[in-house]
């Protein structure tokens, strides 16, 4: 099997040949723009790599792989329209660059090229796959109400949270490695146990997301306490919140609108509570856990241990591992 940068050349090979017409400009102009903003391409890497374990063959996976992320990209364009986002991936949003119409309209024509794309596939598989496809579309679309929904709840617990991050976050990874399987030739028992794997895998690195924006480093692209400056409830507010004394959640709370400070004692402050509360190590010990769970169940899958080391790897590199 090719190696995980092999693997990424050629999916990014593929996407740049996606052929997308000169006209209207203002429809795929955008398109192209979006997909040609580099990133992870996590999903699609997955869904290959899925596929991977149990095939020799997986280029008849590329357009399923392509379409994941065309998905993927879709559900960006319309995020940063409903976040009001500037930038993505280190330059201007679709929406800040061509308006809100161009990015919804846009938007909606990449949801139909996801689902062209999966017209290529072999048509034996095209049931399954579409099934897998459309639940994780929706559990995505339920993901982000959720996300929006948290925005004018008082509290919230981190069940529901955990919950939401499952459906925004986890959902797109599982279904990629679902369909990755099942193109591979994967029985439905495996199939369920590489959707727990990316499940968890998933939460393990939207929880690191967390930590990242209040503890990382700028150096990664994304500027720190972003998080704590808009006053979301991600993992770390969460825990604090459930941790901490009336007080000092009145802290919390109102610190991100507190005109008397500026952005650097807004994030300083909120910071100081979670070292207080020891909020860090305990959204460590949470990512520690998902990420051993989602690996020791690779483990069990009936393919050989060496078919799973390059998915081992890539789990791996996402997480900032190297064993």
């Amino acid at each position: 099997m090719q190696t995980n940068e092999q693997l990424l050349s050629v999916i990014e090979n593929y996407l740049a040949q996606t052929d997308l017409p000169a006209e209207p400009e203002l429809l795929y102009a955008p398109i192209g723009y979006s997909l040609a903003g580099g990133g992870k391409r996590l999903r699609p890497m997955l869904l290959l790599l899925a596929c991977g374990i149990f095939s020799e063959n997986i280029q008849h996976a590329l357009p399923a792989a392509a379409a994941v992320e065309v998905f993927h990209n879709f559900t960006l364009l319309h995020d940063d329209i409903m976040d009001n986002a500037a930038v993505r991936r280190g330059k201007p949003s679709v929406y800040a660059k061509w308006g809100q119409n161009v990015a919804i309209l846009s938007g909606d024509a990449m949801l139909i090229q996801a689902y062209r794309l999966l017209e290529l596939i072999p048509r034996q598989w095209l049931p399954q796959v579409l099934s897998t496809f459309n639940t994780m579309a929706l559990e995505v679309c339920e993901g982000q109400q959720y996300d929006m929904d948290f925005e004018q709840k008082a509290k919230v617990s981190v069940v529901e949270y955990m919950h939401m991050i499952e459906l925004k976050t986890s959902a797109l990874l599982a279904g990629a490695v679902v369909i990755g399987a099942t193109l591979g030739g994967a029985t439905e028992s495996d199939c369920r146990k590489l959707r727990r794997f990316a499940t968890e895998l998933g939460l393990a690195f939207q929880l690191q997301d967390d930590l990242l924006d209040s503890y990382g480093d700028e150096r990664l692209g994304k500027a720190i306490g972003g998080d704590i400056l808009e006053g979301k409830k991600t993992y770390l507010m969460i825990t604090a919140m459930s941790h901490a004394d009336e007080p000092t959640r009145e802290i919390l709370r109102t610190a991100y609108r507190n005109p008397k400070l500026d952005n650097e004692q807004k994030i300083a402050a909120v910071k100081a509570v979670y070292d207080r509360l020891d909020v860090p190590r305990l959204t460590e010990q949470q990512i520690e856990l998902r990420f051993d769970r989602a690996l020791s169940i690779l483990d069990t899958l009936t393919a050989p241990t060496e078919r799973t080391v390059r998915m081992r790897e890539f789990a791996q590199s996402l997480m900032g591992r190297k064993n």
